[in-house]
């Protein structure tokens, strides 16, 4: 993995990049900071949940026409996707010119979604695709929950295969993340 470490240099980076990949655990953060990149950049957002994954009703789409989709839209000059997803990293990482790795705790993760989950509770939030209410239940939470240790090790995997070259920068608070979107605020 191409590890940034300093938050000015993934700052000064993130600034100049035209294909961005958010990825992290969910609850983590990754969609309210993905849209405020956005808006400082001008940079198209991009939810996989919403574009790709979901149909009205929490109907899984048909992979074959994700992978179509996600393909047409990473051909694009300029995006900032949001979402993990390491399944289509070979669609995704060569494209891609800076990742930031939302890796917040555990614990942030389980509070994150359950206060997301009350705030948005019996309506599709805006970065989830039209007709899929918010909802909680164990397994979400269990998927949460066990996030670090059964899904990082295939995202650190698939970063290696498919995107070595590619700079990630993690972000590991909430404090980190003002930083970042504090830095982009600045003059060049």
């Amino acid at each position: 993995m191409n590890e940034l470490s300093d938050v000015t240099e993934a700052a000064r980076r993130l600034k100049a990049a035209e294909r961005i990949l958010v990825m992290g655990c969910s609850g983590g953060g990754k969609s309210t900071l993905s849209q405020k990149i956005c808006a400082r950049l001008g940079l198209p957002y991009v939810s996989m949940d919403r574009e790709f994954f979901w149909l009205p009703g929490w109907v899984k789409r048909d992979k074959a026409e994700e992978r179509a989709l996600i393909t047409a839209r990473v051909a694009e000059p300029r995006w900032l996707i949001d979402g993990t997803a390491p399944s289509s990293f070979d669609l995704r990482l060569p494209r891609t010119e800076l990742v930031l790795w939302v890796r917040m705790p555990r614990w942030l993760c389980m509070w994150g979604a359950i206060s997301r989950a009350v705030r948005w509770l019996g309506r599709s939030r805006p970065d989830m695709a039209p007709g899929c209410p918010e909802r909680i239940d164990g397994e979400f939470l269990r998927y949460i929950w066990s996030w670090e240790q059964k899904f990082a090790p295939k995202v650190i995997a698939g970063l290696a295969q498919y995107g070595p070259d590619v700079p990630v920068f993690q972000l590991k608070s909430r404090g980190e993340m003002r930083q970042l979107l504090d830095l982009l605020d600045r003059p060049a």
